[in-house]
């Protein structure tokens, strides 16, 4: 039996704010002696809104009542209502997610479609989205071979590169088109960080300069060699470091990339090149799109076209996809229940090697929590092949050794495995973390990375608990 539930998707970036809604097809695939397994078949986007500059107050804040009447004004043009809607994300990206009240504009859009997967995405989960937007996962799945998206928006540059389908890393840089803005035909605003870098290129750019356009392609220019910096294919200069966002660090100079995408509003004009009006949009972003053209580094590897560019990096919102965990499971009581964990998703080949399993598991937390962070995820795996005792418990210790730096009393551990060893796995990891540490251990559930799942309270006697997987739908 199938059902048709409405869906809307709502980002807020650095530059633009945007909605789409969708018409998402579910339907039950499993058979009548199986498990009800309910899968998306079908996606139908029915609405595209105008895309507008994010309202600021000012450099630190988002102007929440203007974006809400944007979005308010959308639902009128869709001719749709908070009531028509079953499910949607807000998602707050790049510089946007980092001024003061991104939390307070989650909060008020979120109350116009009930069950919102909401989050202020970090640049690592930014470059993930924008990625699976574009289409780099699929691309590099069906042409087996590793491929690296850059979504160049206004403020900073996510980078996430996919082997064979598979999340290998993320990066992301503080380059941007709206790092440099100009107005009335001069320099009205440029990022500290840029500034610096200009300076270090004996580039002269300061606030209250004429816009020459020779001198701002130069720096443009900069920019774009730092890009083919980043994804490994020209050697990095001694200022590159710097340019990464918050601290952050670059790509393992072990992934060699064979092909790249573009996404985010620059991507446009990489991949339909402007020649006039460079300022049309008040910034250098058509400056940038063009440098990357120019740039020769990026001649060395093949270049795919994106299924989305400036939409890329969330144009619909998840189903609820409702499951139920197999019997054998272990919860805490006192802890369900559990709504909007994102799923951190392990390869079956780290679960070979359970040495790497425990590098990979912290590098992945940290995209989805940001370092030092205590905010709950769910680690999710096969298990296919742990199902002996010393098995589990190996596994056990390789996932206590993952989760070292996330090891926080109070947030509780939740495993989500496919294979049928969610007891004895959670009993193993309450023994080797401490009787005081919450564990929630379930199986029989299928996921994968950047989704999001709740976890409802025990039913059936207690014996299962019910999981609803949130997959955020992309326009593919």
């Amino acid at each position: 039996m199938k059902e048709v539930i409405n869906s809307v998707g709502i980002d807020i970036g650095t530059s633009t704010t945007q909605l789409i809604f969708s018409k998402l097809t579910i339907e039950n695939l499993a058979t009548s002696y199986t498990v009800p397994r309910i899968t998306i078949v079908d996606t139908e986007v029915v609405y595209r809104s105008e895309i507008y500059f994010t309202p600021l107050t000012n450099d630190t804040s988002i102007d929440a009542d203007r974006v809400k009447k944007i979005v308010q004004e959308e639902y009128r043009k869709a001719g749709m209502k908070p009531s028509d809607l079953q499910t949607g994300a807000v998602i707050i990206t790049g510089e946007t997610a980092r001024k003061e009240n991104a939390n307070e504009v989650l909060s008020a859009l979120s109350d116009l479609a009930g069950e919102f997967v909401v989050a202020t995405a970090g640049p690592d989960l930014e470059s993930v989205l924008s990625a699976r937007g574009a289409g780099a996962d699929t691309m590099s799945k069906d042409n087996r071979n590793t491929v690296a998206n850059i979504d160049i928006g206004g403020g900073t540059s996510n980078i996430a590169v996919f082997r064979k389908g598979e999340l290998i890393g993320t990066s992301c840089l503080d380059i941007g088109g709206r790092l440099v803005k100009v107005e009335d035909g001069r320099i009205s605003y440029i990022y500290d960080k840029i500034a610096d870098f200009a300076r270090e290129n004996g580039i002269s750019v300061k606030i209250g300069d004429y816009a020459d356009e020779s001198v701002l392609k130069k720096l443009a220019s900069l920019m774009a060699e730092q890009l083919a910096m980043a994804v490994g294919i020209k050697p990095k200069d001694e200022f590159h470091k710097r340019l990464y966002t918050n601290e952050g660090v670059p790509l393992s100079e072990n992934i060699k990339i064979d092909a790249i995408t573009y996404s985010g509003g620059v991507a446009d004009i990489i991949y339909h090149p402007v020649t006039d009006d460079w300022f049309r949009y008040g910034d250098i972003g058509p400056m940038l799109g063009m440098a990357i053209n120019q740039t020769t580094s990026f001649d060395s590897v093949q270049r795919y076209d994106s299924i989305e560019t400036i939409r890329a990096t969330v144009v619909g919102a998840g189903t609820h996809t409702t499951e139920v965990s197999g019997s054998t499971i272990r919860y805490e009581e006192n802890v369900l229940p559990l709504k909007n964990l994102p799923v951190v998703k392990m390869r079956k080949e780290d679960e070979d090697n359970l040495e790497e399993f425990s590098r990979r598991l912290s590098e992945k937390i940290e995209i989805f929590t940001g370092r030092g962070a205590d905010d709950c995820v769910a680690v999710a795996i096969s298990g296919e092949k742990h199902t002996s005792f010393k098995a589990i418990q190996e596994l056990a210790k390789a996932i206590v050794e993952g989760l070292e730096d996330y090891n926080k009393l109070g947030t509780p551990v939740v495993i989500v495995s496919e294979s049928d060893i969610g007891k004895v796995l959670g009993n193993a990891l309450k023994v080797q973390m401490g009787m005081d540490r919450k564990i929630l251990s379930i199986d029989n559930i299928f996921v994968k990375d950047g989704d999001y799942i709740d976890i409802g309270e025990p039913v059936a006697g207690g014996r299962v608990v019910p999981v609803v997987t949130k997959t955020l739908i992309f326009n593919r």
